[in-house]
């Protein structure tokens, strides 16, 4: 039944996807095309705060952490109290690995695996749910664009 609601909100967007924006991001794959609500973590603070203390985290809310270059990252769930979908981006855009349903308050490192210029934090399982997996596209303003698998710069979802 999910499945078939967020199917219905996904065609129905279509035109909504035309314009990045720097509070949204989107994601497109086989399954198509969603766009999240985010919170920029740029800056080292933001990054050590992310997303520990909250309680919860809107449906289609998610954090991005942006990188000044593609590195070797890992991620943890210390003072986080909501399981999260990890997803590791590269510097084109697309995604190299969705670690899901992080568990809260756990310490242990989740590597990337493969270098990484983005993190974005969802809903546990929404990944799943959603069907987002490595090799889908990822878009935001913030993220470089003239290398980009889905540029900004693009009018089109194509």
């Amino acid at each position: 039944m999910m499945m078939r609601i967020v199917a219905a909100w996904l065609l129905t967007a279509g035109a909504a996807f035309a314009q990045c924006a720097p509070d949204r991001v989107d994601v497109r794959g086989e399954f198509g095309t969603v766009r999240f609500r985010a919170e920029l973590a740029t800056t080292p603070q933001d990054q050590a705060q992310g997303l520990m203390f909250r309680k919860s985290l809107p449906r289609l809310g998610s954090m991005l952490f942006i990188y000044p270059e593609a590195q070797n990252v890992s991620f943890w769930m210390r003072n986080t109290e909501i399981p999260l979908d990890i997803i590791f981006i590269d510097a084109e855009g697309r995604i190299t690995r969705v670690h899901e349903n992080a568990v809260p308050f756990d310490e242990t490192p989740i590597p990337a695996g493969a270098p990484t210029l983005a993190v974005l934090e969802i809903n546990g399982g929404l990944a799943a749910d959603l069907g987002i997996d490595a090799g889908d596209e990822v878009r935001n303003p913030a993220l470089p664009q003239e290398d980009a698998a889905w540029s900004c710069l693009s009018d089109s979802d194509e």
